[in-house]
């Protein structure tokens, strides 16, 4: 994918599967409800909270990151969407991660997570109250999952 913008409309179908998978999935909007999807996408990608998603793969990597996370782990777009998710845990947390999107997957969200995570530069940092669900497709096939919050803390 390429960085969101004008040209391709803010990524709006892939973020369209995020806030419908959300909605599905907590039964709330992801961000409040706009007149178009591309003007969702454009103010998800703004949004004053951190929101991204990883694919499918058999080590996910991640496919998306609203402007808030490319600012707080200091990635540029193609940085970060050749990241392969389990990368932004340490290897001590990893298992805890691995624990985590397993739940996910059995219940489809969880809106409660808190962990560890690292910037570019290595520097730690605690996530708090994280809401992590599946995406889901259209016809209900998993394609993905996503993260949303707004606190944490440098450690």
């Amino acid at each position: 994918m390429n960085y969101p913008s004008e040209t391709n409309l803010f990524l709006s179908e892939h973020v369209a599967l995020m806030s419908n998978s959300y909605r599905k999935l907590l039964g709330k909007d992801l961000i409040s409800k706009s007149q178009s999807c591309e003007t969702l996408a454009r103010a998800l990608f703004y949004a004053p909270f951190v929101v991204v998603s990883h694919n499918t793969a058999e080590d996910p990597v991640f496919n998306y990151a609203n402007l808030k996370a490319l600012d707080l782990f200091g990635f540029s777009w193609q940085e970060f969407t050749q990241l392969p998710s389990r990368l932004s845990a340490e290897p001590i947390h990893r298992l805890e991660r691995d624990k985590l999107l397993a739940e996910v997957n059995r219940k489809g969200y969880i809106d409660d997570y808190q962990g560890i995570r690292l910037t570019k530069t290595g520097q730690r940092l605690l996530i708090k109250n994280a809401v992590v669900w599946n995406l889901l497709d259209s016809k209900g096939c998993y394609a993905g999952q996503a993260a949303r919050f707004e606190q944490w803390q440098f450690l």
